[in-house]
């Protein structure tokens, strides 16, 4: 919000060594790929038993997902966390050791029990343990996410070229290398103050709105992993090929689940642009179906379903946060079981159908799942209308702007010393970054000038990388965060009170918050901090100041740090 984060790559050790890991799991999604026809052909396995490579993983995932939140808030992220990674170094030397297509698909069960405990408490710690603030934290965990996607299918085919077991020890030796960082370097986490019921998660699918999306996740589940998990067979290519194809596949997944997704939901909403996605995203399975045996298009086709993909991948969890009533870690337990079990079913079903019938079917059928999203989504329209627009409906700190209170948590105010009746009201929008204590001195200083108060205000974000939500900023840290700055401002003898805005789902609903607030009170201007760093942070930053500036009908006045003259000095009586 006040612009600029630190820079999510100045991070401590214990933060790299989990995003290490993040890394090896999500290459885990399209490593074995690459090798699924060699173990088909060197195992003597028909292609339906190979798929039960993801079916065993994935169901079994599915499953897991229900006990994550429950033993993590009883042994702590930490143990949870290394509990995951030594089941995935075990079991994925095991599945490379395995003489038979059932060892393997045993293996690979035994493998998503530790994916489900890792991913359900990966994003936590990074988060709680990051030194580069909240949102440079999901920077560095998208960044993992990506570069896992991408590498996964390339890594696959390169080991797959030796051998059909090598990217099963591969994977076994990077999550050693991160088990062993992990427990050297991550420092024990506070446990939760509530411990989670094991029934939680299922408890929090009577809620419509998010049984719906979970649906709706499962149909698109069904057609991600029918490509995913049969559309190599066709293709006929070695394991190094296959990789590369997966590995373009993988690039566009990440980069339309980064950079994608965020700004077709800004400029569409979220659930036209979950209609639009999943509908393209149908067409392009229907392409495939139609021409599974051209190569010629096939390949290109499996390629650009990796931009429906990464879209989905985001907004999806997006929706699930905004429209769910419960906690997020239960509501990401709840929906990541539902969706999961689309997922592992789909590959099966396919190679039975196969058999059955013919190579053209499934894809047939997965194109129609996935159609059957968007009746389910339909049903849940308004729901998903109502919550979204609560993420950007006018905030205000009690002016009588119907705001529910629980969406907003003032800071005392600070009376200053302002002779005389204040004029007005400024806003101060402040994050985490050095650049907030700039906002906040020029706020000061342009309020004393026009005998102004001013409030400090900042929007706490929800932790979503991906397609994993965690617990976001924390309040009280949040509280610490205004409260400094509420008293920096009146330390210029100017009348400042703080508001913390609850529950951004991202960082464009963030802007949108502050400038709602802002136009509640009246505000004559907002001051933000400008964006300083390249790469993922400044597009996140962009999302926030971009929505901020749309939403905003008062001035909106940008302190750039780098600028050659200190910020204040540059105000003219023309910025009011």
């Amino acid at each position: 919000m006040s612009g600029s984060a630190a820079n999510p790559f100045r991070q401590p050790k214990a933060v790299f060594a989990v995003a290490f890991a993040c890394v090896v799991s999500f290459m885990g999604i399209g490593l074995v790929d690459p090798i699924l026809p060699a173990i088909s052909h060197q195992l003597h396995a028909s292609p339906s038993e190979v798929t039960l490579l993801f079916t065993s993983y994935l169901v079994v995932t599915a499953v897991a997902m229900l006990i994550t939140n429950w033993v993590s808030s009883r042994i702590g992220a930490k143990r949870t966390l290394i509990a995951g990674l030594i089941i995935i170094v075990v079991f994925s030397a095991l599945a490379g050791a395995s003489p038979s297509i059932g060892g393997i698909i045993g293996f690979r069960a035994g493998w998503g029990v530790g994916n489900a405990l890792f991913i359900a408490t990966s994003l936590a710690v990074i988060v709680a343990s990051a030194s580069g603030g909240f949102a440079g934290a999901i920077v560095l965990y998208e960044t993992a996410l990506g570069l896992g996607i991408a590498v996964g299918p390339l890594l696959g085919g390169l080991l797959g070229e030796v051998s059909w077991r090598g990217p099963f020890f591969g994977v076994s030796v990077l999550m050693a290398i991160a088990l062993i960082a992990t427990v050297v370097l991550v420092q024990p986490l506070p446990r939760p103050a509530r411990k989670t019921g094991l029934s939680e998660p299922l408890r929090a699918l009577r809620h419509r709105g998010l049984l719906t999306m979970s649906l709706t996740a499962l149909c698109y589940n069904w057609g991600f992993f029918t490509v995913l998990g049969y559309a190599p067979f066709p293709m006929n290519l070695s394991p190094i090929k296959l990789g590369l194809v997966f590995t373009g596949w993988g690039a566009l997944v990440a980069i339309f689940a980064v950079f994608g997704a965020p700004r077709l939901q800004a400029r569409l909403g979220i659930a036209r642009a979950m209609y639009l996605n999943l509908a393209a995203f149908a067409a392009v399975i229907l392409v495939i179906a139609v021409w599974t045996t051209d190569r010629a298009v096939l390949i290109p086709a499996v390629i650009a379903s990796g931009v429906f993909i990464g879209i989905n991948n985001t907004i999806t969890t997006q929706a699930v946060m905004t429209i769910s009533p419960v906690e997020r870690p239960v509501a990401s337990a709840a929906y990541s079981f539902v969706r999961f079990i689309g997922g592992g079913l789909a590959p099966y079903a396919a190679g039975r159908l196969v058999v059955a019938l013919n190579i053209h079917v499934p894809f047939f059928i997965a194109a129609g799942v996935v159609a059957a999203g968007i009746v389910i989504l339909t049903t849940a329209h308004r729901l998903l209308a109502a919550a979204e627009r609560a993420q950007a409906e006018q905030v205000s700190p009690g002016h009588g702007t119907g705001r529910p209170a629980e969406r907003v948590v003032p800071i005392p105010a600070v009376p200053g010393s302002a002779s005389g009746e204040t004029h007005g009201i400024l806003v101060a929008a402040v994050d985490d970054s050095p650049v907030a204590g700039l906002v906040a001195d020029a706020a000061a200083r342009l309020a004393a000038r026009a005998n102004r108060a001013v409030h400090v205000v900042h929007a706490t974000e929800a932790a979503v990388g991906g397609d994993v939500a965690a617990d976001g900023e924390a309040l009280d840290s949040a509280r610490s965060l205004v409260g400094r700055y509420v008293d920096q401002v009146a330390a210029h003898r100017v009348p400042a009170e703080g508001q913390i805005l609850l529950h951004a789902a991202d960082h464009g609903a963030a802007g949108r918050m502050v400038a709602e607030y802002a136009n509640g009170v009246g505000a004559t201007t907002i001051v933000i901090g400008a964006p300083t760093h390249g790469g993922l942070p400044v597009l996140m930053d962009e999302s926030t100041s971009r929505e901020l500036m749309r939403t905003a009908t008062s001035n909106v006045l940008i302190i750039n740090p780098a600028a050659p003259q200190a910020p204040v000095r540059q105000f003219s009586t023309a910025t009011e």
